[in-house]
């Protein structure tokens, strides 16, 4: 499979800049892959298409804000600081990415408004940096001002400037533990509303946490995709998320990853047999066509950018040709891409 296949024009006005008023108002593009039928539904329908007993498989990670502005010593020049994530609390050590890079060496401080200074003690990446953060407080005191310096990291190519609004729109309703800086975005679609009413459908929920990282973003640089090599992911699935999928494995009901990041955490966590397994660690799990899926048989899934990792990970759960002209049918047919934007159902 070649990342040329991948290609598609995607016209600038279709990436949503904001969400749906309401978060299961968005429209929702249902697709049998048997048959290969379409169905556009809004996404509160979801509802219709499971049953008692299925299973959902969200991933409950919470998005930080990871992207501040720092001012260089002496010069005061303004550099982007993105947090990746803590290396060591004690020291305050923070994995980052800086812009531009070309400015900031080993030894350079960065001042954040009156209160916080970093310094750049190593440099991992032509990019990213290691920056020890000095602060006299406590941790929770350092934490809550760090925190305070940051902004939503909503995806560069939503051209707008973040609002506060962003806070929340860009975080699922059932996030819990704190660690990514992307948001697991087909679960942005799913209102207390909704939930409830698949809870009384009597529809059963398993909760997995994968920290998405920027690596979902990332250009991929080679034409051949066996080449390509994902970021590490830190993951943990539970005792009870294993046994909620694994009893729904066993009585035959349906297995729904809501997102890409959960078809790939349980994936990541499946034993020899098709059921999956507790796991406290990392994943760099690259999935791409074709590629035989042992636990899910449903998946929602945004729609997404050209040549994306994301865009690779649903073709190999559709199927590619299928995938592909889903994503005709959704341009043609005005659908709202990124984050922010519409969904799918591959059933």
């Amino acid at each position: 499979m070649k990342l040329s296949k991948f290609k598609f024009k995607l016209p600038e006005e279709q990436i949503a800049l904001y969400p749906a008023e309401n978060r299961d108002e968005s429209r929702l593009l249902v697709v049998d892959k048997k048959t290969g039928k379409m169905e556009h539904r809004q996404f509160k329908n979801i509802l219709e298409y499971f049953d008692e007993h299925d299973v959902m498989v969200f991933n409950d990670t919470k998005v930080f804000p990871a992207r501040l502005y720092g001012n260089k010593e002496k010069t005061g020049a303004r550099i982007e600081v993105f947090l990746l994530r803590e290396l060591n609390r004690e020291y305050k050590f923070w994995d980052v990415l800086v812009d531009p890079a070309r400015k900031i060496r080993i030894g350079n401080k960065l001042y954040f408004g009156d209160t916080m200074v970093a310094e750049v003690i190593d440099n991992t990446t032509s990019r990213g940096r290691t920056l020890r953060f000095l602060f006299d407080g406590d941790y929770a005191e350092f934490k809550e001002k760090l925190m305070a310096f940051g902004e939503t990291p909503i995806p560069t190519f939503i051209k707008r400037p973040v609002e506060p609004e962003d806070e929340a729109r860009y975080q699922t309703i059932f996030a819990k533990h704190e660690g990514a800086v992307v948001a697991p975005a087909s679960g942005l679609h799913f209102s207390r509303e909704l939930m409830k009413r698949l809870e009384i459908k009597g529809i059963d929920f398993s909760f997995i946490t994968l920290h998405a990282g920027l690596g979902n973003f990332r250009e991929i640089d080679v034409e051949d995709l066996t080449k390509h090599k994902m970021d590490s992911e830190q993951m943990f699935v539970t005792e009870e998320a294993v046994n909620i999928v694994n009893k729904a494995k066993d009585t035959r009901h349906n297995i729904c990853a809501i997102g890409t990041t959960s078809l790939r955490a349980l994936e990541t966590a499946v034993t020899a047999d098709g059921h999956i397994k507790p796991f406290d660690g990392w994943t760099n799990k690259f999935i791409f066509p074709p590629y035989d899926f042992s636990v899910a048989n449903r998946m929602v899934a945004n729609f997404y950018m050209p040549y994306s990792t994301l865009l690779m990970i649903v073709a190999a759960f559709g199927g590619y040709e299928l995938t592909m002209d889903v994503y005709d049918t959704a341009l043609k047919e005005g659908y709202k891409f990124g984050p922010y934007g519409d969904a799918m159902l591959i059933m």
